[in-house]
């Protein structure tokens, strides 16, 4: 059984930032459980343009508040406190912080190895088979 702790985390090499966004990686590959999960901050008014080309992510919003923006259809979807989205097709999309910080929940399969950071498509690199 593990149990880990989101204060935990924090200030350690588990959590991670970028340019709008924190992510505090509470499960990672190492943690043999077949996905990664994670807790990421994006703050009020971020704008992000992400694909993840080689995970499939789906992400929990349990505060907050923002959108995004599905790239292949001109879609915007509203994502409040309650609000599941699945990008189960490695969908191109903007996700656009909201008027407070977004709190989110996000799994990602395969699972990230921890020190991933978005590349110059917003992607995550595929895994190197190195943990």
């Amino acid at each position: 059984m593990k149990i880990v702790r989101v204060q935990d985390i924090i200030g350690t090499e588990r959590e991670v930032t970028g340019p709008g966004w924190t992510s505090r990686r509470m499960l990672l590959k190492k943690d043999g459980m077949g996905f990664s999960y994670h807790e990421t901050i994006i703050p009020a008014g971020a704008v992000l343009n992400l694909w993840y080309k080689h995970h499939l992510e789906a992400v929990y919003c349990v505060a907050g508040n923002g959108s995004i923006l599905d790239k292949a259809t001109g879609e915007t979807h509203q994502i409040s406190d309650g609000t599941l989205y699945a990008l189960d097709k490695h969908d191109q999309h903007t996700l656009y912080g909201g008027t407070e910080d977004m709190r989110l929940i996000c799994t990602f399969n395969p699972p990230v190895t921890g020190r991933e950071v978005h590349d110059e498509d917003g992607a995550y690199l595929p895994d190197t088979g190195e943990d």
